[in-house]
């Protein structure tokens, strides 16, 4: 694709760059850019740097926020002793979208998954102990991805947390194995939450569920 001006170039460039954007999307998105008054791209150019230059992480869960607390952690009509560990904040994302799970998260920043160098050191395990610790979690809600690396993290995690008697659940298998959390309906994902059991490493009994219906 030949463009008349480099800057037009650099631009489709910047766009395609982004998840989910070929070059024709990317094109398509400069010219109507290209069309609009200069103050009002520029207004847009500058909410997505302040975005990147300001945006904080909260110090509890790790979710993006305004503050060093963010909104969930901060209101006090939250179950605070329930505790769902998800991978990334997509994942918090679509879970709060359901309006079904009034604790808290825990981001972990990823799964372990060692054919891509990714081991517990580079995930926030450290941070979700030290929660363990304090008395905070009273049941961690494993909210991970249903596959072979999310298992995996799921065991890790459970074997951490053992020492602290802290109950750990799992969504119901509503979500389909080798699924991602951000795609799953909100109906299902909802009735997974509801439907949480208990989680019991391959080969024990896992009993009846940890909550049901209980406290969310």
């Amino acid at each position: 694709m030949n463009l008349p001006s480099r800057l037009l170039d650099d631009a489709v460039e910047a766009f395609a760059g982004l998840p989910g954007i070929g070059r024709k999307t990317a094109l398509r998105l400069v010219l109507h850019l290209l069309r609009r008054p200069e103050e009002e791209v520029s207004a847009f150019g500058e909410a997505i740097a302040r975005m990147r230059r300001e945006i904080r992480f909260c110090r509890i869960c790790r979710n993006a926020s305004d503050q060093d607390t963010c909104s969930i952690c901060s209101n006090p009509a939250r179950n605070t002793g329930v505790v769902c560990v998800v991978e990334n904040l997509r994942d918090l994302l679509a879970i709060e979208h359901t309006g079904q799970f009034n604790g808290r998260y825990h981001i972990l920043g990823g799964v372990v998954s060692p054919l891509d160098g990714i081991g517990p050191e580079q995930l926030a395990v450290e941070e979700l102990e030290e929660r363990a610790r304090s008395g905070e979690i009273r049941e961690a809600l494993m909210a991970l991805p249903p596959t072979i690396e999310g298992d995996t993290t799921i065991h890790y995690l459970a074997k951490r947390l053992e020492s602290h008697r802290i109950p750990v659940t799992l969504l119901a298998r509503g979500v389909s194995f080798g699924g991602d959390l951000e795609y799953v309906d909100e109906l299902t994902l909802a009735r997974s939450i509801a439907t949480r059991r208990p989680y019991a490493p391959e080969g024990a009994s896992e009993g009846g569920s940890a909550s049901g219906e209980g406290p969310r």
